[in-house]
């Protein structure tokens, strides 16, 4: 395992052919944080307003998936669910975590479901933000999101489709994030992870509402209302089939709730995964 100065940049692990970078701080009860699906994104860039606030309380894990930011896999495999899991269960186990709970965002909502499903016995508890995993017809916004060629112009655009709140956008934000996207070989990597027809990207990511059903793990929904990417409808869906869940919306907000509504977001977090017993079911 490694360091680098760069904040996105933290511990490096082998798993088999793959080489995870990771986040790692705190004690205590461990909170896997998976990231969205954004050109250019990794765990930091999506979630370094949370784990600061976290990790004081618990022990945070938060790896760039594979096919994402500054983690590396053979480039001819093809990624899924599955193996997006299975290198998850590597890395927990190569760290001697066998519980967590996990905090999904969007494309990481998703895989977070597709983690309890296949594993129910390794979670405590689950939040889903602005999560995919089920069925629904490809948005506008999600088709930009996948199909993003990189410009600043294009950039700028795909943020605008994320924020609610546009003064959140400066020129800067923009570069920051055009120059992430297009860093190595990021671009030709993210083009692969969800080609066009895009529909497709949504039914690899969704399972059947039967296994939603079947989950028994407590589960804290969260959503913005005014979300251009994964419709609130997604969520609302999710509330429904999922035994033990329940759901906070914030209006005024789109798909970036931990960025527009930091403080709450996390408050939220801290009350449902540390301050609450951890249990499992009902």
């Amino acid at each position: 395992m490694t360091a680098n100065a760069s904040p996105e940049i933290a511990n490096s692990i082998q798993i088999g052919e793959c080489t995870l970078n990771y986040h790692d701080q705190g004690q205590g009860d461990a909170i896997l944080l998976i990231h969205g699906s954004g050109p250019g994104v990794t765990a930091w860039a999506n979630w370094r307003g949370v784990i600061p606030t976290l990790s004081q309380q618990a022990r945070v894990i938060a790896p760039d998936m594979l096919g994402f930011g500054y983690s590396r896999c053979p480039g001819d495999w093809s990624l899924d669910p599955d193996t997006w899991v299975q290198s998850l269960l590597a890395l927990l186990d190569a760290l001697d975590i066998p519980r967590v709970s996990i905090v999904g965002n969007s494309f990481g909502g998703a895989i977070a479901l597709a983690f309890a499903k296949a594993c129910p016995e390794r979670v405590q508890r689950l939040v889903l933000m602005g999560a995919a995993g089920l069925s629904f017809p490809l948005t506008e916004g999600l088709d930009k999101v996948w199909g993003y060629q990189p410009s600043l112009q294009a950039m700028r655009e795909l943020m605008e489709v994320f924020a609610y709140d546009h003064s959140l956008i400066n020129d800067d934000l923009v570069r920051m994030r055009f120059e992430a996207s297009t860093r190595d070989d990021v671009q030709s990597r993210f083009a692969q992870l969800f080609p066009a027809p895009r529909q497709q990207g949504v039914e690899m990511l969704a399972l059947a509402e039967d296994d939603l059903r079947a989950l028994v793990h407590q589960t804290l929904l969260i959503h913005g209302r005014d979300d251009q990417v994964i419709p609130l409808a997604v969520s609302e869906r999710m509330l429904r089939l999922i035994p033990h869940a329940q759901m906070h919306v914030f209006g005024e907000c789109g798909h970036w709730v931990q960025i527009e509504r930091a403080q709450a977001f996390t408050r939220l977090l801290v009350d449902f995964l540390i301050e609450q017993p951890a249990t499992t079911g009902a």
